[in-house]
C-alpha cells in the first residue's frame, strides 16, 4: 500500500495546572465517572505540577522516528496527533491535508485490542476527518497491535533481567520474588468484547482478548528470562490498575495494590513490577506504580522494583519501523506468540462501542 506521511496516535495529557480537570472531563466524557474520583485522579496530576509526562515522551519518540525511520529506508514524513490534548486529532488531520498527504498510516501508542486502546481512535480519527469535511477525501489505516513484537518487549525483557539480579544481589532468592505484569484495568463488559467477533468465544471471559495478549506478552517476556537467567522458579502474574469507573461497574482484577498484599501474605519479599500495558512512562505508570504501589510494597516491608517501558529505545523504535514497514513494502510480519501476528485489519464489530455505534477509519469486512 502507498502512505505519504505517517501519524504518531496518542492519549495526550495535561501541560499545565489549568489544563488538569478541562483534560480529566475529555477522557472521562459519558462514562459516568464521579466528580470525586476526578478530583482525586487530578491531585495525581498536580502533585507533578500539573503536566503530564506522556507529551515529552511522545515528543522524544518523534525524534527518534524521524531519526531512525529513513536509515530503515522509510522517507515519509511524521506527524503527531493526540485524542484528549494538543495537538488534536482534527488539527493535525487539516495540517496533514494542507501539506498535500492524502493517505496516512496511524501507528498508535497502545498496544492491545480494546475499545479504549483500539476503535476509540478510529472513531476519533474518522471524526477529525469530518470535522474537516474530509471524508473520502483523505484516507487514515492504522498499524495491527503490536503486543508479542519483539521491539516492543526486548526493552522490557532486559531491564527485567537486571531488576531481578540487582534484587538477589540485595539477598533475596529468585523464589521469593514475585513479577506483576501491570496494566490498565478496563470494564468486564469492554474485555470480553475485545478482539474480533469470531475469536470472541475463544478467549476466557471477563478478560477477552485484551486479557489474552497481556497474557500472552508476560509469557514470552518470562520465557526469555528464566532462559537468560537459567532459573525457573521465579513466579509471575497479570494484575491491573488504574480504575476510574463507576463503582457499581465491573472492572478487570486483582488490583495490583491487593495482589502485593496477597504475595506478602503468601511469604514473598519482593515484588517486580513491569508495566506490560504502557508503552512509556506517563501518569499512570509514575502515580500508581512509582508511589501507590510502592507505598504498599514499603508499609509490608517488602523490596519493590519497577521495569522501564519501551520509550524511545533504539529496539522500540526499530520495532515500530517494523510495522510500518509491513503496511508500506509488504515485510514479513514477526510476532513471537501463538496469537499473532494480530490482522493488519480490524473488522466489523471488533472491540465494540457499548454505548453507540459510531463510524471509524480502517475497517476491514466481518468475513
Amino acid at each position: 500500500m502507498t502512505y505519504d506521511a505517517i501519524l504518531l496516535t496518542s492519549f495526550g495529557g495535561p501541560e499545565g495546572p489549568d489544563e488538569v480537570m478541562p483534560y480529566l472531563e475529555r477522557v472521562t466524557a459519558g462514562r459516568g465517572v464521579p466528580r470525586e474520583r476526578l478530583e482525586e485522579v487530578s491531585h495525581h496530576y498536580l502533585a507533578l505540577g500539573g503536566v503530564s509526562p506522556i507529551n515529552e515522551q511522545n515528543r522524544a519518540l518523534l525524534a527518534a522516528m524521524r531519526e531512525r525511520f529513513p536509515e530503515r529506508g522509510i522517507d515519509l514524513p511524521i506527524y503527531w496527533g493526540n485524542r484528549n490534548s494538543a495537538p488534536f486529532f482534527a488539527d493535525v488531520v487539516k495540517e496533514m491535508y494542507d501539506n498535500g498527504h492524502r493517505r496516512v498510516l496511524a501507528w498508535v501508542t497502545s498496544a492491545y485490542s480494546s475499545y479504549s486502546g483500539c476503535r476509540q481512535y478510529r472513531e476519533n480519527l474518522y471524526q477529525a476527518l469530518a470535522d474537516n469535511d474530509l471524508v473520502g477525501k483523505m484516507v487514515i489505516d492504522k498499524v495491527r497491535h503490536y503486543f508479542d513484537h519483539p521491539g516492543f518487549l526486548q526493552p522490557v525483557i532486559e531491564d527485567l533481567e537486571d531488576k531481578l539480579q540487582a534484587m538477589v544481589k540485595d539477598g533475596l532468592d529468585y523464589s521469593e520474588i514475585d513479577v506483576m505484569f501491570a496494566t490498565h484495568s478496563i470494564p468486564d463488559a469492554m474485555g470480553e468484547t475485545s478482539g474480533p467477533p469470531a475469536l470472541r468465544e475463544t478467549f476466557e471471559k471477563p478478560g477477552g482478548a485484551y486479557e489474552a495478549q497481556h497474557l500472552a506478552a508476560a509469557e514470552i517476556v518470562m520465557n526469555k528470562v528464566h532462559s537468560d537467567l537459567g532459573v525457573s522458579s521465579v513466579s509471575w502474574q497479570l494484575v491491573y490498575q488504574s480504575r476510574s469507573g463507576s463503582p457499581q461497574i465491573p472492572w478487570l482484577e486483582p488490583d495490583v495494590n491487593d495482589a502485593i498484599r496477597d504475595i506478602h501474605a503468601s511469604g514473598k519479599k519482593g515484588v517486580i513490577v513491569v508495566p506490560i500495558g504502557f508503552v512509556s512512562d506517563h501518569v499512570e505508570v509514575i502515580w500508581d506504580l512509582d508511589n501507590e504501589a510502592q507505598e504498599t510494597a514499603s508499609e509490608l516491608g517488602m523490596y519493590f522494583a519497577r521495569v522501564t517501558t519501551p520509550g524511545s529505545s533504539l529496539a522500540f523504535t526499530d520495532g515500530i519501523a517494523d510495522l510500518i514497514l509491513e503496511r508500506v513494502n509488504g515485510a514479513a510480519a514477526q510476532a513471537l506468540s501463538p496469537l499473532g501476528p494480530w490482522p493488519s485489519q480490524c473488522v466489523a464489530g471488533c472491540c465494540p462501542n457499548l454505548r453507540r455505534e459510531l463510524k471509524v477509519i480502517a475497517e476491514a469486512s466481518a468475513e
